[in-house]
C-alpha cells in the first residue's frame, strides 16, 4: 500500500483573482522529473487531508477502485500518469507488461468512458511500435502529461462555455462532486461556477450530499468553503422541496459517460433531480469534457453501469445503518435521458437539443 502523508495539501490550480488559487485543492500532483505521482486520499475528506504516493499498478487500481480518486476526468488522468509512475523505476520495461498494466487499469471502473479513452491513447503510442524500453516510456509519459494538460484546459474551457448560464445571484443545485477534485482543472459541473465567482457575479451552490458514499457533502462542500464560494448542503430527498419552495435556479451536473444520442451517465439520484427540475421548470445542465462524450455507444441503455458492495449502503464508517445481510441495490450511476437534458456544456461549446454525436 502506498505511505500516507498527513500535511496540508499545498498543490493548487491556476483560477482567477476573486477565487484565491491557494484554496483550490488538487485531486493529484504530478512530479514530471521524477514520474512521481502524489493523490489527495479523497475517502478520508473532510476529515482529513492526507496524501499518498502512487508506486505500482497496484496502488493506481486500487486508488481507483476504492474511490480514493474520482471523478471521470481526474481517473482518466491518474491512470495514464499511474502507469507511467509503476513503470519509472524500471530501466527496461517489458512491452508485454505496459500492456498488460494498460488493459487493467482500463477495467478498474466500468461506466466513466475516461479512463477506457486515456488508456486507448496510450495503447496507440504502445502500437505505433516506434519506440520500445525506455523509450517507450518516455513516449507514454509526453502522451499521459498531454492528457492532464488538455484536461486542465478542457476544465476552463467548459467554465468559460457555461458561466454565461449562471446570473448574478443565481442559486445553483448540483450533485455529487465534479469540481476540481474531479479532474486536472477547476472541475466540469463546478468550473462555470468558479468562473462566474471569478467575474463578480454572487452564486451560491446548494450540494446534494449524495448517498451512499457522500461526496457532496465530504468533497464538493469542502471544495467550495476552502475556495470562498457560499455552500448548503441538503440531503438528496430534499432537493425537489426545495425547487417547489422557489430556492433553486438551475441544476448544473458533470458526467462519467455521454452517449451518442445526449442520454447522460452520472452519479446515482442524478436521474431523479432532471425529473424534479423538468416538473418545476428549471433548466437541467450536464458539464463535460468532449473526451466524456462516447459516440460509440448509441443510447443511454448500452453504457455500462457499475455495481457496488453493499456494505457502502449497509454501512457509514463503523457505524451499522442496515441488517448485516439484507439485501442491497447498490448502483453507482444512473442515466438521464436526453430528453431531460436542457443543454450540454462541453469545451468546444454548448450543445443543445436534439443531441447527435460527430465524434
Amino acid at each position: 500500500m502506498p505511505v500516507p502523508h498527513t500535511v496540508p495539501v499545498p498543490h493548487t490550480v491556476p483560477v482567477p483573482h476573486t477565487v484565491p488559487a491557494s484554496n483550490v485543492a488538487r485531486a493529484f500532483h504530478w512530479d514530471a522529473a521524477h514520474r512521481a505521482l502524489r493523490i489527495l486520499d479523497q475517502r478520508l475528506l473532510p476529515g482529513a487531508m492526507v496524501e499518498r504516493d502512487l508506486r505500482t499498478l497496484d496502488d493506481v487500481d486500487d486508488a481507483i477502485r476504492t474511490l480514493a480518486v474520482r471523478g471521470a476526468p481526474a481517473i482518466g488522468v491518474t491512470a495514464a500518469l499511474g502507469l507511467v509512475a509503476a513503470f519509472a523505476h524500471d530501466p527496461a520495461p517489458a512491452r508485454a507488461a505496459i500492456v498488460a498494466g494498460i488493459a487493467r487499469l482500463a477495467r478498474s471502473r466500468p461506466t466513466a468512458v475516461n479512463l477506457s479513452w486515456a488508456m486507448a491513447r496510450l495503447m496507440r503510442i504502445v502500437d505505433d511500435g516506434q519506440a520500445d524500453g525506455a523509450l517507450l516510456l518516455d513516449a507514454l509519459a509526453t502522451e499521459a502529461e498531454a492528457i492532464g494538460v488538455e484536461d486542465e484546459a478542457m476544465c476552463a474551457a467548459i467554465g468559460r462555455n457555461g458561466a454565461a448560464m449562471i446570473a448574478d445571484g443565481a442559486r445553483v443545485l448540483t450533485h455529487c462532486n465534479a469540481g476540481a477534485l474531479a479532474t486536472a482543472g477547476i472541475g466540469t459541473a463546478l468550473a462555470p461556477v468558479y468562473t462566474a465567482v471569478a467575474a463578480g457575479r454572487r452564486v451560491h451552490v446548494i450540494a446534494c450530499e449524495t448517498r451512499p458514499l457522500l461526496q457532496g457533502s465530504r468533497i464538493t462542500a469542502w471544495e467550495l468553503e476552502r475556495a470562498g464560494v457560499p455552500v448548503t448542503v441538503c440531503t438528496d430527498g430534499m432537493a425537489a422541496s426545495l425547487m417547489r419552495e422557489g430556492r433553486v435556479d438551475l441544476v448544473i451536473v458533470g458526467a462519467d459517460r455521454i452517449a451518442a444520442n445526449g442520454d447522460v451517465a452520472n452519479k446515482i439520484g442524478t436521474y431523479a433531480l432532471a425529473v424534479a427540475a423538468r416538473h418545476h421548470g428549471l433548466p437541467f445542465y450536464v458539464a463535460a469534457p468532449s473526451s466524456t462524450i462516447d459516440c460509440a455507444t448509441a443510447d443511454g441503455s448500452a453504457i455500462p453501469i457499475e455495481h457496488r458492495d453493499a456494505d457502502e449502503v449497509r454501512r457509514l464508517g463503523d457505524r451499522q445503518l442496515a441488517p448485516p445481510h439484507v439485501a442491497v441495490h447498490n448502483p453507482a450511476f444512473d442515466v438521464t435521458p436526453a430528453e431531460l437534458v436542457s443543454a450540454i456544456v462541453t469545451d468546444r461549446g454548448v450543445l443543445w437539443p436534439p443531441y447527435r454525436c460527430t465524434g
